[in-house]
């Protein structure tokens, strides 16, 4: 009896001692660093848009014979933390990827810390050039349309506009100072007698909208160039109203016509804005059709960006793992040089020269519907379109 005992304890420790590498065996980790509690508006789409994804490869045999598995670390918006939750999913959860992050400087410290440790990044959201120029290494890859695209999709409108002096209002840190500057000498190069008459930076979540807009219109603009998301832009529509201070200005505006933002305005949303955004309501594609069903069967709700982004980032992880035949780093850094990704918005190549995908952005202008904001007037622009020329990509980014 004893010895039955004996060997049926050594049975089960050894099934136990098991069952972590046969889980391991059978599933692809992929680990995903975010600012979900600081950034929901967006990051709670995301958070759909990536579960339809893994649901839908997984229903059809997952990749290479394998499921995959999203394994999920908030970063309360600070890099320090996201790169000790990275730390812990790297060395603890042995995750065969990263991805994520939402604000650009957590995106440039998770740029930094796969470059030491030698694993594969796929930064989906973070929108500084930094990621894919100044800072990039071969283990980042960046999904999402990077700020000097949207402002280069942006800048004929604002250039047809015929305006001399400009004022500029972004928040303060590593996006809203590179969206400020990419507008700045892009609008210079095609407008040279622009003026630059005023410029507001106030901090990310903490903008003094009264002072804001006062000090833009004491300083006489002809246009406004705004950077403001979220509250922040809530905020500054409401006293800009209030003030008059968009009352016969034009105002471009980046990331204001995607629904996680412009929805809220509601009643206040401003009419005449040129944008970049998401018109969801509009897309006849028949990938969007399709990527738009499924979402909305399954949360019986209309698709924001971040779903379109988060969808986007697991699909993309997922052929380059199919295309690597392998989650190796360096069969994943060799499949997505040139890798081919179809998105809810048509597909997207990881250009080889600076692993920026080319998935492209849609620019319209802004209309009050009876107490709703929407696009209209939009066009799809395809992000291949607008980079810089392979010379000063290379001239910017580190030799791999």
């Amino acid at each position: 009896m004893k010895i039955q005992l004996k060997k049926l304890i050594g049975a089960t420790a050894l099934v136990s001692l098991m069952a972590p590498f046969a889980h391991a065996q059978g599933v692809i980790k992929i680990g995903e660093i975010n600012s979900y509690k600081a950034q929901p508006a967006f990051l709670e789409p995301y958070k759909k848009g990536m579960d339809l994804a893994i649901e839908e490869i997984n229903a059809a045999g997952g990749v290479n014979g394998k499921k995959l598995e999203l394994i999920i670390r908030d970063d309360n918006a600070n890099p320090g933390e996201a790169v000790r939750a990275a730390e812990e999913l790297f060395s603890r959860e042995k995750v065969d990827v990263l991805t994520g992050s939402f604000l650009s400087h957590i995106g440039l410290a998770l740029t930094d810390f796969a470059k030491q440790k030698k694993i594969f990044f796929l930064a989906s959201e973070p929108l500084t050039d930094k990621i894919v120029w100044q800072n990039g290494n071969r283990y980042t890859y960046r999904l999402r349309t990077s700020t000097y695209m949207q402002v280069a999709m942006l800048v004929p409108d604002a250039v047809a506009m015929k305006k001399k002096r400009w004022a500029i209002v972004y928040p303060n840190y590593e996006y809203g100072q590179s969206a400020a500057a990419s507008f700045k000498e892009l609008l210079k190069a095609a407008q040279p007698d622009v003026e630059f008459v005023a410029e507001q930076a106030p901090p990310l979540g903490k903008v003094d909208s009264g002072s804001v807009v006062q000090a833009m219109a004491d300083a006489k603009p002809d246009a406004i160039f705004n950077v403001l998301f979220g509250a922040d832009l809530a905020k500054f529509v409401r006293e800009g109203n209030t003030r008059g201070l968009f009352k016969g200005r034009e105002v471009v505006s980046l990331l204001t016509g995607e629904p996680e933002y412009l929805d809220p305005l509601k009643e206040e949303t401003p009419n005449g804005w040129v944008v970049t955004g998401y018109p969801w309501y509009g897309i006849q594609t028949p990938e969007h059709k399709a990527f738009y069903n499924a979402y909305n069967a399954k949360y019986k709700d209309y698709p924001r960006l971040g779903s379109v982004v988060g969808y986007s980032a697991i699909k993309s992880l997922a052929e380059g793992m199919k295309k690597a035949k392998s989650t190796e780093t360096e069969k994943m850094i060799a499949a997505f040089k040139g890798l081919s990704v179809m998105t809810p918005f048509g597909p997207a190549v990881y250009r080889a020269q600076d692993n920026q995908s080319t998935m492209g952005v849609y620019v319209g202008r802004t209309k009050n519907d009876n107490g709703k904001g929407v696009m209209v007037d939009y066009r799809y622009l395809d992000g291949a379109k607008f980079q810089p020329s392979d010379a000063e990509v290379k001239k910017m980014r580190p030799a791999d």
